[in-house]
């Protein structure tokens, strides 16, 4: 069964020009892939993962697919993240170049630590189980 959100990042992936899909198909692949109990849905117009508190978001533009998560993430790879674009809470993929998954999943491991960590801050909604009705 496919649950809402997922049904409205699909959307919100199908409705981007042909040449951009596939690239935010792999970035939303990579979240999931490391964080497979995280909640998707949409959040100031763009995919969001819930993961025991805000996790991340992505959202397409002109040139970039930009990756959003919560501070201190971005500062603390900023190493790895050296040939990017960044923000306090974002980077920016070139749609010109390769979606660099295995940092995606990097940063949102980061990030998933630090909301396990943190249970104080959480504001967050249980993944429903898969017996549950919807």
């Amino acid at each position: 069964m496919v649950e809402r959100g997922q049904e409205d990042v699909e959307a919100y992936i199908s409705s981007a020009p042909s040449i951009a899909r596939d690239k935010l198909r792999k970035v939303r692949a990579a979240i999931l892939e490391v964080a497979p109990d995280a909640i998707e849905s949409i959040s100031y117009g763009m995919p969001y993962y819930d993961y025991k508190g805000r996790l991340a978001w992505f959202a397409l533009f002109k040139t970039h697919i930009g990756l959003y998560l919560r501070p201190p993430v971005i500062e603390e790879h900023k190493n790895d993240l050296a040939r990017y674009t960044t923000t306090k809470s974002a980077v920016h993929i070139p749609l010109d170049e390769e979606v660099p998954t295995t940092l995606i999943k990097k940063l949102v491991k980061a990030r998933m630590l630090i909301n396990e960590a943190h249970p104080e801050k959480r504001r967050y909604r249980e993944k429903p189980s898969k017996d549950q009705d919807a």
